[in-house]
């Protein structure tokens, strides 16, 4: 399979502390794959490595742009880089503009994909003019695929919790990537909820060609979603494979999923 992410052999210290350890994870095109462990086992401190949050203090974050059949390696890339290279997440808790509109979130993430300046934004010429309707065009188009359009015009910070889950979802694919990371999209919500999330997800891969990373504890989700698992404890990874793998590894069972998964 074609490659879009390979983490080698990734550690993170944080003084004396051994956050990430020799972690080796790969995703792949048009796949989806899942992250998870227990709570303080390095999941969110690996997504940040690769956003560019941390630089690691070894290994390799290997990335394989749209069109690009070479690696490239951007360990220490600063976060906004990392999204203009093709990468870009959602976080644990909602970051939204609360007092903007829905559109004006979005459009947010259209930020790095626009080329006029300052100097364009006070002279207002006609590039500047069109490219500004492209975004509100293209922001607009994504909220209707992501089931937003009814809520345009509202304030972020009134919308359901649910839609405010999906709105961050809908910013970062204004960035246009190839791979998002998603970390516990579905925390805090319901189950119908929950059961949207799962067919958004799919149709995000599906129809928009776009990888995805999640990090979840929802394991019917994870089960239902991925078509590989990654299983992390104190920074190492202790198991991978397909849910059915997963489902049935001894080690992650009794650790992680408990003894009984109804998945």
């Amino acid at each position: 399979m074609e490659p879009v992410l390979k983490v080698q052999n990734l550690g993170m210290n944080f003084g004396g502390l051994r956050a990430l350890d020799d972690l080796d994870l790969d995703v792949c095109k048009d796949e989806i794959v899942a992250l998870i462990g227990p709570n303080g086992a390095g999941k969110t401190t690996f997504f940040n490595c690769i956003t560019g949050i941390y630089p690691p203090t070894d290994g390799d974050i290997l990335i394989f742009p749209r069109g690009s059949d070479k690696p490239e390696r951007i360990n220490g890339v600063k976060p906004n880089k990392v999204t203009e290279k093709g990468l870009s997440r959602t976080f644990q808790n909602i970051r939204l503009f609360a007092n903007m509109t829905v559109l004006e979130n979005v459009m947010i993430g259209r930020h790095c994909r626009m080329h006029a300046g300052v100097l364009g934004a006070i002279l207002r010429g006609g590039s500047t003019i069109r490219e500004e309707k492209r975004a509100v065009d293209d922001s607009y188009a994504i909220l209707e695929k992501i089931g937003l359009a009814e809520f345009v015009n509202e304030f972020a910070k009134n919308l359901p919790y649910g839609a405010q889950r999906r709105l961050e979802i809908a910013r970062a694919m204004a960035t246009e990537p190839f791979l998002l990371l998603l970390d516990e999209p579905a925390a805090g919500m319901n189950p119908n909820e929950t059961h949207e999330l799962d067919e958004l997800i799919k149709k995000i891969r599906d129809e928009e060609g776009i990888s995805i990373l999640l990090i979840e504890h929802d394991m019917k989700l994870v089960m239902s979603l991925s078509d590989r698992i990654f299983v992390v404890d104190y920074g190492k990874k202790i198991a991978q494979g397909t849910p059915k793998e997963i489902r049935n590894n001894p080690v992650v069972i009794k650790a992680y999923l408990g003894e009984d998964i109804d998945a």
